[in-house]
Formats: C-alpha cells, sequence, structure tokens
C-alpha cells in the first residue's frame, strides 16, 4: 500500500481576512478556487447544506505539495475551536519577516516562534530559510486521547509508517519526503467543536475500498463510505472518509483522478477576489 499527503481542510468564517494572511503572510498562491451552491455529499463544507467555496492555497502545485483547503460556508459567521487540532508547521524565515512588516503578532512555544491565523489555527514557524526544491510544509499536529490506540489505526489500519515515536508523541507518513502526521497525546478528552478539521491523503483508487472493508471489520468508524464525487468539467473523484478512535476526520482520495481534478487553475486567483469584492459587499448591505 502507498499514498501522499494531500492537504488539511480548515472551516473559516472570515473569508477576506484569512485569505490576507495565507497570501501576504505565509505567502502562499491560490492554486484552485471553486464556489458551490449547496453541500458537499461527502460533508468536505462541513454538516451545512447551504452555498459554500473552496479555496485550495500551498507553495506549489499538490502533486508535489501539502496544501490547504480552506472551505466557506456562506451566512455561518463563527465556528468554535476544540482542542483536537494542534498546529502545522513550515520551515520559512520570510514568514517571520512577513509577519513583522505587517504587524502580525509573533509568539514563542517550546522555544520555536508561531502565528496565528484569523479562526485561531497555529502555524509554528522553523526560522530557517524557505526550501525552494522542496516543500516547506513539515508536519500537522493533532491531539490523541491514547497514542497506542492511535497507532493501531493509523499504522495498522490506514498503513501510515511510523518515522518516530516517544510516551507523548508519534511521527507517522506515507514517504520520507512528504508532510508528516504528528499526534501528540494531550492527556484529556477531545473536543471538536465546530471548528473541526480533515486531513487528507491519496492512495491507489483500487484500494480504496479494501481500507473500507479493513476499517469496518476491525469496528472502526466510516463517515462517508466509498462514493465517487462529481465535478461538472473536471474529473470524478473516488474517496472514503474514516474517524480515527479519537474523532478526526480522515479523507482518503483515488489518486489518479484527483491529480486530475487538482490542476492548478491559473484563473482561480482572479476568481476569489471576484467573490470576496461580492461577498463584502453583500456584507455592508446588511
Amino acid at each position: 500500500m502507498s499514498g501522499r499527503a494531500l492537504h488539511f481542510v480548515f472551516k473559516i468564517a472570515e473569508r477576506t481576512k484569512t485569505i490576507k494572511f495565507f497570501r501576504e503572510l505565509l505567502g502562499m498562491k491560490i492554486l484552485r478556487h471553486e464556489e458551490f451552491t449547496q453541500g458537499c455529499e461527502a460533508a468536505c463544507n462541513g454538516p451545512y447544506d447551504n452555498r459554500w467555496s473552496k479555496t485550495m492555497i500551498g507553495y506549489g502545485p499538490e502533486d508535489t505539495h501539502f496544501v490547504i483547503e480552506l472551505t466557506y460556508n456562506y451566512g455561518v459567521d463563527d465556528y468554535k475551536l476544540g482542542n483536537d487540532f494542534l498546529g502545522i508547521t513550515l520551515k520559512s524565515s520570510k514568514v517571520l519577516k512577513n509577519a513583522k512588516s505587517l504587524g502580525w503578532p509573533v509568539e514563542v512555544e517550546d522555544n520555536t516562534s508561531y502565528v496565528v491565523a484569523p479562526g485561531g489555527y497555529k502555524f509554528y514557524v522553523i526560522d530557517e530559510p524557505q526550501p525552494v526544491d522542496k516543500d516547506p510544509v513539515i508536519n500537522v499536529m493533532l491531539s490523541s486521547t491514547n497514542l497506542t490506540k492511535s497507532m493501531k489505526f493509523w499504522n495498522g489500519i490506514l498503513g501510515l509508517k511510523i518515522f518516530n515515536q516517544n510516551e507523548s508523541v508519534i511521527e507517522l507518513g506515507f514517504a520520507d519526503d512528504q508532510a508528516k502526521l504528528i499526534l501528540r497525546d494531550i492527556g484529556e478528552p477531545i473536543n471538536h467543536a465546530t471548528g473541526y478539521g480533515r486531513i487528507a491523503f491519496a492512495v491507489p483508487t483500487f484500494e480504496l475500498e479494501s481500507y473500507q472493508e479493513n476499517a469496518l471489520n476491525n469496528q472502526y468508524k466510516i463517515l462517508t463510505p466509498f462514493v465517487t464525487l462529481d465535478t461538472p468539467g473536471k474529473a470524478s473523484v473516488s474517496v472514503v472518509i474514516f474517524a480515527d478512535p479519537d474523532g478526526h476526520e480522515i479523507c482518503f482520495v483515488g489518486d489518479k483522478e484527483f491529480r486530475e481534478l487538482s490542476q492548478f487553475d491559473p484563473s482561480s486567483e482572479k476568481q476569489l477576489d471576484k467573490y470576496i469584492v461580492k461577498d463584502e459587499a453583500r456584507k455592508l448591505k446588511h
């Protein structure tokens, strides 16, 4: 079994401020933007059946970079953060310089600087030159209440390899040159609240149903059974959405079709800016 880390999904309430943070402070680029009139069959935008948008943003194409998916539900003004998401780690001195020039607060935790995106999401920043030949995104950190149970699921069921572990942390991933998943034992119950996210991986399409069967045979929860999602004018992609023992959402997608779907769209930035202007004008009227 083989796979690759794709992206992490955030639900955002303040699209204008959030996009500014990702573009101007983190220095990411808009890769794709899509608008939808109703909720996603695989609950991509959360438990909402309303108009929403999806913006993919990152340091490079999704084929070779771990990126961020920003889902914006029109009319939803606030999400409550739980203790499930702990942060994303980047290697980029440039981010810290950008923060200083923008007057954005930089905090320090365990000798590592971090900035907080609108909505409360932490981005830890390693103060080293941003790599140009590989992805600056190092890892995504999520909470765990029991690392033994977490490891049994992520390694035993989903097939992620263990790269490092100790009594409080496990580092997992599909390959050494990809962004890793870090699970940290937080010593308390996990609350996902309404701001919970989702992490996504690509695997060979023909393996999706065997992953699902393996999870079900071991009494793990499937949030969205194997389904093929259509995107008008683009490739149809098959997915399975899992829940780990702590309720973290994990999306496995068919790799070949997702590579076709996720091609960079050079018109996406203009499209996004157009909808931001429209949305801001609508808010002013109300």
